[in-house]
């Protein structure tokens, strides 16, 4: 299909879903959707919940950490002792302790960072009692995080913001389950492999030579994967594998199923808080960062390979077809990447590694914006609201009074716990950075020297710091210095920025809305929007354009000329 065709029909669907998914999330966050209460009531049943009862933001926040602290150990065990346990046809032995950890905590942060190859590393069970499962529910604890937020927003003089279990089990249960369900019959339906037969040795009796070919149950996950942002792949090669992504229409579908939830959050909360211009507001912003960010990368691509143009192969025809996945061509590819990396999903179909140093840019820039545009699951909403907050302190300032949003006042607290939110994740990737590039095993990592190899070192922190789990590629991060170190980073770029979220939705909550009035600065405006965008291009240039400039802009400028 044509890429202005695939743009079309993209944009088409996601402005139907947004509407219609967007209101029926609200629906299920305002508890108004049963239909699977056979299901949810005994769940709450058996783990001794009161689905009832709401909690503080502490409480909530308490519960977020034990969740994942436990789940951490689960996963961990699991892959650590999958020789011994059954669905291992191909008889994997137990993952080392620094790689399962970084996969245990890759996982359930919605990170899906992999620094080994699913085919040749991870047994049936591990693939799909710990790794699958964890896409579901880190999706739905993204999820989860934004309700809060939003409803930080909707009540007024409120001590709860919601309840952890419950909030996270509907997510499960309502949205991601119902559409990975319907999406996997279709996914199996084009060809994605699906069984639990162990790996097929196929022989050439014209050549004499055979290989076996993995197989597994692929097709049951390749939908959450896109859906819930995860981006973990069962295969090494990822969306690039013809058993994941068999056909033009699951390449479709992969955009589609990951765009899908976070644009349509943006309705819900608009929805929730009354205001479906608010919402509106966000989604543009979204939009127009997306549209110029795959409008630069495209371009970048489409104009062939530097390196190869300084190597005297000056007609590329198609563009850089190096490490593009070739059954659909540069433009679908890069599309693929760009939404992926903007998305905070993190899988692809390419090599990143081999996108010409501006293309390579912007899919490593468009993490660095804090994976707004629109984000992961969840995480791109409740980032972006914190983006808001200080979008209409800024607002306020302009015009003399003190800042409101949504009838709020922001003040000394709100302002800081979103500076707080909106800083850690570019200290958290500029720390590990330095750290890298300082020591021998750090350096050790890149298969490149100079600015491609420093690219390298800085996306690979990013892209864990982002939860986004994308890979470069050049790096060789299965090493005990890049597993720890990885881990820490995932970590602290997933809760050191959702606990503050928390703490905001807790402050809010208390406070009483404030009558609007002619001066209130308008939050559901165009100019809203601008602000939001100029927030969020003006904290991640100060924070990240150092670090960009000794990557791939030192290395575009080695060729002699930027564009």
């Amino acid at each position: 299909m044509p890429l202005t065709w695939t743009l079309v029909l993209l944009a088409a669907t996601l402005a139907l879903s947004w509407r219609f998914l967007g209101s029926y999330m609200a629906a299920v966050y305002r508890n108004r959707v049963h239909f699977l209460g056979w299901l949810e009531r005994p769940t709450y049943r058996l783990l001794g919940l009161d689905a009832q009862r709401e909690q503080t933001w502490q409480r909530y926040a308490a519960s977020l950490v034990v969740y994942s602290g436990v789940a951490i150990l689960v996963v961990y065990g699991m892959i650590r002792l999958q020789g011994s346990l059954p669905f291992n046809p191909q008889h994997f032995g137990a993952v080392g302790p620094a790689l399962s950890w970084n996969t245990a905590v890759s996982f359930v942060t919605n990170t899906n960072w992999q620094n080994y190859s699913g085919e040749s590393t991870m047994s049936y069970l591990s693939q799909m009692g710990a790794l699958a499962v964890q896409q579901f529910v880190s999706a739905s604890v993204g999820i989860a995080v934004a309700m809060a937020l939003v409803r930080g927003f909707a009540r007024k003089g409120s001590p709860t913001i919601g309840n952890f279990w419950v909030d996270v089990i509907r997510g499960v249960y309502y949205i991601l389950l119902p559409i990975a369900l319907v999406f996997s019959v279709v996914f199996i339906a084009e060809g994605a492999v699906q069984t639990f037969l162990g790996p097929v040795r196929v022989h050439d009796v014209l050549n004499g030579t055979s290989q076996l070919i993995p197989r597994g149950p692929v097709g049951s996950m390749e939908p959450i994967k896109q859906l819930g942002t995860n981006g973990g792949g069962y295969f090494n090669a990822n969306g690039a594998s013809p058993f994941e992504n068999p056909t033009g229409l699951t390449n479709f579908l992969s955009f589609f199923l990951l765009l899908v939830v976070p644009f349509s959050l943006t309705y819900t909360f608009g929805k929730m808080v009354g205001s479906i211009r608010q919402g509106l507001a966000l989604v543009m912003a979204m939009v127009v960062l997306f549209g110029v960010w795959f409008g630069f990368a495209s371009f970048a691509e489409s104009r062939g390979n530097p390196a190869v143009a300084a190597a005297g192969v000056h007609h590329q025809p198609g563009g850089n077809m190096e490490g593009k996945e070739a059954r659909f061509g540069v433009s679908q590819s890069t599309l693929y990447d760009v939404a992926s990396t903007q998305t905070s999903t993190g899988s692809v179909d390419g090599s990143n590694d081999s996108y010409t140093p501006i293309g390579g840019m912007a899919l490593l820039t468009g993490m660095m914006l804090g994976e707004v545009t629109p984000g992961g699951v969840g995480s791109g909403l409740y980032t972006i609201l914190i983006y808001a907050v200080i979008a209409v302190f800024i607002g306020g300032l302009m015009v003399g009074r003190t800042p409101e949003y949504l009838g709020k006042k922001i003040q000394a607290t709100e302002v800081k716990l979103a500076a707080l939110g909106s800083l850690v994740m570019p200290v958290v990737v500029l720390v590990t950075t330095a750290i890298a590039v300082s020591v021998a095993e750090g350096r050790a990592g890149p298969l490149n020297h100079g600015p491609h190899g420093f690219t390298e070192i800085l996306y690979a922190l990013t892209s864990q710091a982002n939860n986004n789990g994308s890979a470069f590629a050049g790096l060789n991060g299965n090493t005990s210095f890049y597993n720890v170190i990885g881990g820490i980073d995932m970590l602290l770029g997933r809760f050191a920025i959702m606990i503050p979220a928390l703490a905001l939705a807790g402050v809010l909550a208390k406070k009483q809305l404030v009558p609007a009035s002619a001066g209130t600065f308008k939050t559901d405006t165009p100019m809203f929007t601008g602000l939001v965008i100029g927030v969020i291009l003006i904290i991640g240039a100060l924070t990240f354009f150092p670090a960009v400039a000794l990557g791939p802009v030192v290395e575009q400028l080695v060729h002699g000329k930027f564009f």
